[in-house]
């Protein structure tokens, strides 16, 4: 079997349980279909976009999941941001096993964080005014007002190819995904 020696665009997210995915997939239709945003599914980035080969991805996550066990995360609120890819989104509190998570995995990839790392969950990408992600951001609230406090279990990690330059998200896909080792 040929392996490829193109490089893509990648990246690691933590998965939601399915009852949390359930729950913010739902949100995040509305969001998007009222604010015109793409659909994603839920996630928090651990590594954020990197070039890499296919097997380079694959194997880098591979050795990143060996040494990370599954960790609790809990949302602090909803926040908006001053970018795409973080216009309205959980903000999670980054405590000692996120932050870890993060740079074990960060380590494995060879990747450097441009910016301190800001744990959330993305609700909405999109390119809004202040005005619009501050009704993006009350709209949230209203479909659902218990976010805040939040908290649940993260225990997979996934590989996506993430070309960031498609805004519609549509050339976007799970390539594979590793369960952490239990608490």
């Amino acid at each position: 079997m040929a392996t490829s020696t193109i490089k893509e665009i990648y990246s690691v997210w933590a998965i939601p349980p399915e009852d949390v995915c359930n729950r913010l997939s739902s949100l995040m239709t509305t969001l998007g279909s009222e604010f015109r945003g793409p659909h994603f599914e839920p996630h928090m980035t651990v590594v954020g976009a990197i070039e890499l080969t296919p097997d380079d991805a694959l194997n880098k996550l591979r050795s990143a999941c060996e040494g990370v066990k599954a960790f609790e995360v809990t949302v602090d609120r909803v926040a908006t941001g001053t970018f795409f890819y973080q216009c309205v989104y959980l903000l999670l509190h980054p405590t000692p096993q996120i932050v870890e998570t993060n740079a074990h995995c960060c380590s494995h990839f060879g990747y450097a964080n441009s910016s301190p790392y800001m744990p959330h969950v993305s609700l909405l990408y999109g390119d809004l005014t202040d005005e619009e992600k501050q009704k993006a951001q009350e709209r949230a609230n209203i479909l659902d007002n218990t976010l805040s406090g939040l908290s649940f279990q993260i225990s997979r990690l996934a590989l996506y190819k993430t070309d960031t330059k498609d805004k519609t998200l549509k050339s976007w896909e799970k390539i594979a995904e590793c369960t952490l080792t239990p608490n």
